[in-house]
This record gives structure tokens, C-alpha cells and sequence, in this order.
């Protein structure tokens, strides 16, 4: 029974390509957000990584992050975050110009996509894409993350600040907050 479920190679390839089929042609929204998740979390699974790359599902989710529909946003940056955590499709998010679609995730005013953005964030950092992930306006919101209300936004804030930052990198973003506005470079809060 426990062999059951699994899929060959073959078969694991033509039920994602008939998901991304499925997405491109409907015309539902609803339907649309359940591909999405359904292929996000295929993203997370290590066999699913080539297929998804040969389906150009890292585009896919790129995309959905310019959406008005915040379900596609969050569902896109969820399977970018499931996606970077290979080195593969990491190397493809950031060799399509995802950090910036990925930056302007931390304005979004769901906790599960901000997260996600972080997480995305973290996975993404080389030796060639550190400074632009690490900017000043990265960090500044990064600060203020590490403030808020919310325990997994501000841990996560936090192991980003610790883990990927110089000590001088966070001072010289502190100390460019100071005296400005909750809505320092226009990334509000969260709601809580």
C-alpha cells in the first residue's frame, strides 16, 4: 500500500504539465488559486523540481506576484519559497530577476506571504545577490519586523538580521529609521 501514491517519473511529469495546462486555461479565479496551491506545494517536494523547471513553473509563480488577486501573490510566493530551497531553481529565480518581485512581497499585508517572502529571501542569498537583498530598505523593513506583535514574523525577522547582516549593515539601517514614520519606505505592518 505504501508504494501506492507514488508516481513515475512519466506520470509525475504529465499530471504537473496538466495542472499548468489547467491554469492557463481556465478562466476561474477560484480554480486558478487551487492550481496555484496545488503546484506550491509540488514545489516542495525535491523529484517534482525538474519537471517544474521544464514547465517553467518558476515563471508561473514569478508572475503571479505582480497579481492583484493577493491569493496569487501568496500562492506564488509560497512555491518560490518551496522552489528556492533547491539550488537549481534558486539559481533560475534569481537568473529570471525574482528578488525584486520577491522584495515587493514585504508590502504585502498578509503575515503567510511575508513570511514566505522572507523565507524566499534567505534561500536566495549568493555571493552575487547578497547586496542587492541585503539593501538598506531590506533591512530597514526587516527592523521593523523585528518589532512587531506577531512571534513567527519577528523570529523570522530576526534570524535574517542575525544570520545574513553585518552588524554595520544593520546600525547603518537603524539608524536610518530613526525619526521616520511605521510606514518607513512605504512597507507597512502586517495586520496582526
Amino acid at each position: 500500500m505504501a508504494g501506492k501514491n507514488r508516481f513515475s517519473v512519466s506520470d509525475r511529469f504529465e499530471y504537473l504539465q496538466g495542472l499548468v495546462t489547467e491554469f492557463q486555461d481556465s478562466d476561474s479565479d477560484e480554480a486558478k488559486e487551487q492550481v496555484l496551491a496545488n503546484l506550491a506545494n509540488f514545489a516542495y517536494d525535491p523529484s517534482n523540481m525538474e519537471a517544474l523547471r521544464t514547465l517553467q513553473v518558476t515563471e508561473l509563480f514569478l508572475d503571479m506576484l505582480t497579481e492583484e488577486n493577493e491569493n496569487f501573490v501568496e500562492f506564488g510566493i509560497g512555491g518560490l519559497c518551496n522552489l528556492s530551497m533547491e539550488l537549481e531553481s534558486r539559481d533560475q529565480i534569481l537568473q529570471s530577476g525574482g528578488v525584486p518581485l520577491v522584495i515587493s512581497c514585504l508590502s504585502s499585508s498578509r503575515d503567510e506571504t511575508v513570511l514566505s517572502a522572507i523565507t524566499t529571501l534567505m534561500n536566495l542569498i549568493t555571493a552575487s545577490s547578497r547586496s542587492e537583498i541585503t539593501d538598506s530598505a531590506v533591512l530597514q523593513c526587516m527592523l521593523r519586523f523585528s518589532h512587531t506583535q506577531n512571534p513567527r514574523l519577528r523570529n523570522l525577522a530576526c534570524v535574517f538580521l542575525q544570520e545574513h547582516c553585518t552588524q554595520k549593515q544593520v546600525d547603518t539601517a537603524r539608524h536610518a529609521l530613526q525619526g521616520q514614520s511605521q510606514s518607513a519606505v512605504g512597507i507597512p505592518l502586517p495586520k496582526d
